[in-house]
């Protein structure tokens, strides 16, 4: 790991009228780095990723990234413009229904190449080229560049996606459950998809999954939350195998055999 993480988060905090969502967060995440978010509905692990990642504004605290140059940011004190320059060359969004990330109405290369044309490209050769070898990379027939994605199946829509978000090299992706909805046989592929990825490229990310199989696949390190709160969080086998907080040791097992 280098000197410095790449995302601090620091103090957050959020509320819908009087219930809250998430209280004095604290999270960090390293460069290259796979963190698994999990906790049952309504435990406040999607508000927190809203947050961290530009959607959602918090009541209070920091969200501070490290920029390409060096310069630490918070994301809530950069103007609209800034947030939406990062959001565009430094950071991605993978939302857990792949139409809320998507085009419907444009091609499936078309979807791919306008990220590229977000960061600069403008050759029109080397952009459909660069969509063309990417929809192969996430396991998507060359031969449909220019079908619509609503002729996709589920889980083609949801690597359309991911194409379109890694395609520009962000350094730290967001995921919101994005195995969720899908068919067994298709989360296999799809998290084989993303761990392969996310090594090969050397990427940070954050993942939201109530999921623990998927955490342990993916993950480097899990945070565990209940009511709003961090409960436990370590490394993913640690907690997993060793879990300390008594909802944690409710969380894990549950999902084991009888």
């Amino acid at each position: 790991m280098t000197e410095a993480p790449l995302l601090r988060v620091r103090g957050l905090s959020h509320a819908y009228g009087s219930r809250i969502a998430c209280s004095a967060v604290d999270v960090e995440v390293w460069p290259g780095e796979v963190l698994a978010i999990v906790g049952e509905s309504g435990s406040g692990k999607s508000t927190l990723l809203n947050c961290i990642s530009g959607r959602m504004r918090p009541g209070a605290g920091e969200v501070l990234y490290r920029a390409k140059d060096g310069r630490e940011v918070d994301l809530w004190q950069a103007s609209d413009a800034q947030r939406r320059l990062l959001a565009r060359t430094e950071l991605g969004m993978v939302h857990q229904n792949p139409r809320d990330g998507l085009r419907l109405g444009v091609s499936a290369g078309g979807n791919v190449g306008e990220r590229l044309m977000a960061v600069g490209a403008r050759n029109y050769g080397a952009i459909r080229a660069t969509a063309a070898e990417w929809l192969a990379r996430v396991e998507i027939d060359v031969g449909r560049i220019d079908d619509l994605p609503r002729t996709f199946s589920g889980g083609m829509q949801q690597r359309l996606q991911i194409a379109r978000v890694l395609v520009s090299r962000p350094r730290l992706v967001f995921l919101d459950e994005p195995t969720g909805g899908l068919d067994v046989s298709v989360q296999a592929r799809l998290l084989d998809l993303l761990r392969s990825l996310s090594r090969d490229l050397g990427l940070a990310s954050i993942i939201v999954t109530h999921d623990l199989a998927v955490a342990r696949l993916l993950a480097h390190r899990i945070c565990v939350m209940r009511g709003g709160e961090v409960v436990e969080d370590g490394l993913t086998d640690r907690v997993l195998d060793d879990p300390r907080h008594p909802y944690t040791q409710l969380l894990v097992s549950s999902v084991l055999p009888p």
